[in-house]
């Protein structure tokens, strides 16, 4: 296992060199959405209208914050369990999806996709959402405000601490 300090505008040079259980510090630009938001992203992509973040070399973390307290960019913030994305993160990795941030296992589907594509998965450790917050030093909402902790936003990570679970080889740390 190696350890790698990574920028997103520099992961996409990386992939090919992380493999199952490196750990990763990742920093700058992701974006947040899950089980709605996917479907309103898909129903935007069927009806050509514009979607909420480029999906072209874009990092997706799987996660609906709490509330945000006073003085904080936002609140707790821990994965949430990947695989009800499943259905539509191989159409996304091949309009140019990066890499998903989430916990558990992922489909066939899924895994192939992310070979294909030399995509990446991340697992973030569960049940720790408030010290993840504090790897987050920005929050903004940027699409599907009504759908609150589930909107679309926009995070700024420091260090934000990963393992890398699905590499781009196809390899998963689910099936050790």
């Amino acid at each position: 296992m190696k350890e790698f300090h990574i920028h997103v505008s520099e992961l996409k040079e990386y992939i090919p060199q992380l493999t199952v259980g490196d750990r990763v510090l990742l920093s700058g630009t992701v974006y947040t959405s899950r089980d709605a938001a996917h479907q309103r992203i898909f129903e935007r992509m069927e009806n050509d209208q514009p979607l909420p973040y480029p999906i072209q070399d874009a990092v997706i973390y799987y996660a609906g914050p709490t509330p945000t307290p006073d003085g904080r960019p936002i609140g707790s913030c821990g994965p949430t369990t990947s695989s009800r994305m499943d259905p539509y993160t191989p159409k996304l990795h091949d309009l140019g999806l990066m890499a998903t941030i989430g916990k558990g296992a992922r489909s066939k589907e899924v895994c192939a996709s992310i070979q294909r594509n030399q995509a990446v998965y991340f697992c973030a450790l569960g049940g720790a959402g408030a010290l993840a917050a504090q790897c987050i030093s920005e929050a903004e909402v940027i699409a599907f405000e009504d759908l609150g902790c589930e909107s679309v936003k926009r995070l700024t990570l420091k260090n934000f601490p990963l393992t890398v679970a699905i590499d781009s080889f196809g390899h998963s740390i689910f099936d050790r």
